[in-house]
């Protein structure tokens, strides 16, 4: 008689489907784990359901995991990007194991399945039933009980004793587990998290990245790859686009060029028109075709060329939910607007407010009411600026230093990573100084102050209705607003929010994703209070990250810009090393947010 318990499954991706009729189907441990992972979010029981474009994409993401139709490991997971990289593999067998052990294992006086059932069940979720179900709930929660489930896997495979004749008193393993796939983890894992990167074709120094409505990526690139790149010396890199599997779009190398563009920052920034702005160090704007990846002109328009003459190096892009564009002039203290998105009519803000509280302006958020979110590099104050309103105020909320990345909840709430602490000391001020030479000059002095094993920096939420300060000297003015993640972030970047309402945080200084609960905690974070740190993702794979993004299925999609900082900040580095300054490509965290519709113009929304 089957047993109940053990249930197998696999999505199929409708990439796939000519194969699958010409090859059929293979349903086993592996795809049963691979399908759980990348379609988590759409699980009700067994029953997929949700968005269609969401569950399309988690389908098409499958075979990177585990091909259905051979039921072994998918290219992506073997190539040498992953293989050797990460833990994903060892992981992915290590699970596959246990639904084999869960039909197979018999412990006399203990309830080896119970209590993997128990150690399967996703933060507020209910306890699963079968093992697809199980591989479900741990794709859910990957990091809540991994070190229970490895338990399980030792109970059910342990290891043997030596085989081999060794040394008295070795304690060094020579005989496998009996586990059914090899490799398998040797111990437990911080969290079961299922990661993939991708760089095919060279994808160097990716700064801030931006989905389209189909879940293509899109990502300007500091650097050109295979360059020997650094804060000193450099070429500039294009744009990339991959497909919604990681698979590359645009040329090799050089990405789509165009408009002047000669290595983008942390602008890059997809509209519900049908383009992807860019900007660069140079002070240039890209405004591409999404089809192709074309720019939309030869070159910048007269008109705006005149505002941009001295504008210098720019940085953060705002798309606002009128189709206005926002663009921060991280060099010269100034800030961009472009009407309804219309190249043709870029002009300077003329504003002596705002202009007085800009301190190398770095990323932008537009809200519903039309009020720009504003962080600043050089000082402790986020700025919000309502150009619509009478007299077009300009308010300050003191945070804490480094302001990076600006986010929009669905309530309206603006959510901020700083790079320091409130009470880290100042970094070297960069006013007034090119974006690489401000790298150059505040770097050293960040990683001095900090040392090997400290850390800095926070995480700050504005309510949407929040009342500003009235002194404008924020030397004398402390924040009033809760520094979340103090002690546990370590530079964080970019941020982003998920379709719960809670947020995901690029640790640049880190190497890890964090995971925080929103304003207003609820479904799986309803226990959690409004800034708690819920867990970090780390793996070999992550590098120094500058942003992270939520897709439709839930998927989170990070940025490698930096990988060895000692060759960023050397002008002539160790030619072994010469090309590790940037960071590998970009990387795929499978299943693990709550899906969010993209593009994200304004406050995020849940799909």
């Amino acid at each position: 008689m089957a047993d109940p318990t053990v249930v197998l499954l696999s999505v199929l991706s409708p990439n796939l489907w000519e194969e699958i009729a010409r090859s059929g189907v293979v349903v086993n441990e592996l795809t049963t784990v691979a399908s759980a992972f990348t379609c988590a979010q759409f699980f009700t029981g067994l029953q997929l359901s949700g968005n269609l474009r969401g569950i399309t994409i988690a389908a098409k993401n499958t075979p990177n995991l585990v091909s259905p139709v051979t039921g072994s490991w998918g290219e992506v997971l073997l190539n040498p990007f992953n293989i050797t990289q990460n833990e994903t593999l060892a992981r992915l067998n290590t699970l596959a194991a246990l639904i084999t052990a869960c039909g197979t294992v018999n412990i006399e006086g203990y309830d080896w399945r119970g209590a993997f059932l128990d150690a399967a069940t996703p933060l507020a979720g209910a306890r699963p039933e079968n093992t697809a179900e199980a591989m479900i709930g741990i794709a859910q929660s990957p990091w809540l009980h991994p070190a229970d489930l490895f338990s399980l896997f030792d109970k059910a495979y342990p290891q043997p004793k030596d085989g081999f004749p060794a040394k008295p008193n070795s304690l060094v393993p020579v005989s496998r587990r009996s586990a059914p796939f090899v490799p398998y983890l040797s111990f437990a894992p911080a969290d079961f998290a299922m990661i993939l990167a991708f760089g095919q074709g060279g994808i160097c120094a990716p700064g801030k990245l931006s989905l389209d409505a189909d879940g293509n990526l899109w990502t300007g690139l500091n650097w050109m790859p295979g360059a020997q790149n650094g804060v000193y010396q450099g070429i500039g890199g294009g744009l990339v686009k991959l497909d919604s599997t990681g698979r590359l779009l645009s040329p090799p190398v050089t990405g789509y060029t165009g408009m002047g563009v000669d290595g983008a920052g942390w602008g890059t920034a997809v509209t519900e028109a049908g383009t992807c702005w860019v900007t660069s160090f140079n002070g240039s704007i890209g405004v591409y075709r999404l089809e192709d990846g074309s720019p939309l002109l030869d070159d910048i328009p007269e008109n705006t060329a005149v505002a941009l003459k001295n504008i210098g190096g720019l940085q953060g892009i705002g798309v606002a939910p009128n189709g206005d564009v926002w663009i921060v002039g991280t060099s010269s203290n100034q800030m961009l607007y472009f009407p309804a998105g219309d190249i043709h009519r870029g002009r300077v803000v003329e504003n002596n407010d705002l202009s007085k509280v800009l301190s190398a302006p770095f990323a932008v958020s537009i809200d519903n009411a039309n009020r720009v979110w504003i962080s600043n590099t050089n000082s402790k104050s986020l700025v919000r600026y309502s150009p619509t309103e009478e007299n077009s105020p300009v308010d300050r909320f003191i945070l804490a230093g480094g302001g990076r990345g600006v986010a929009l909840d669905s309530k309206g709430n603006c959510w901020v990573a700083c790079n320091t602490s409130p009470e880290f000391p100042a970094t070297t001020p960069t006013d007034g100084v090119s974006i690489i030479e401000g790298f150059a000059l505040g770097y050293p002095h960040l990683e001095q102050t900090l040392g090997r094993n400290n850390k800095t920096g926070s995480v700050f939420m504005i309510p949407f209705d929040a009342n500003p300060i009235d002194a404008l000297d924020e030397t004398t003015q402390g924040s009033n607003l809760t520094p979340y993640g103090d002690g546990e972030l370590n530079a964080p970047w970019g941020i982003s929010v998920d379709g719960n309402d809670d947020i995901w945080v690029a640790n640049f200084l880190g190497r890890g994703v964090s995971f925080m609960a929103g304003a207003n905690p609820t479904g799986r974070t309803k226990s959690f209070h409004t800034g708690d740190l819920i867990h970090t993702i780390h793996s070999g794979s992550i590098q120094m990250l500058t942003d992270v993004v939520v897709d439709q299925a839930g998927n989170l999609w990070c940025a490698n810009n930096w990988n060895l900082p000692q060759t960023v900040m050397q002008a002539k580095p160790d030619p072994a090393f010469s090309t590790w300054g940037g960071g590998s490509g970009v990387l795929v965290i499978y299943g693990i947010a709550k899906p969010a519709q993209t593009p994200v113009v304004g406050p995020v929304s849940g799909i």
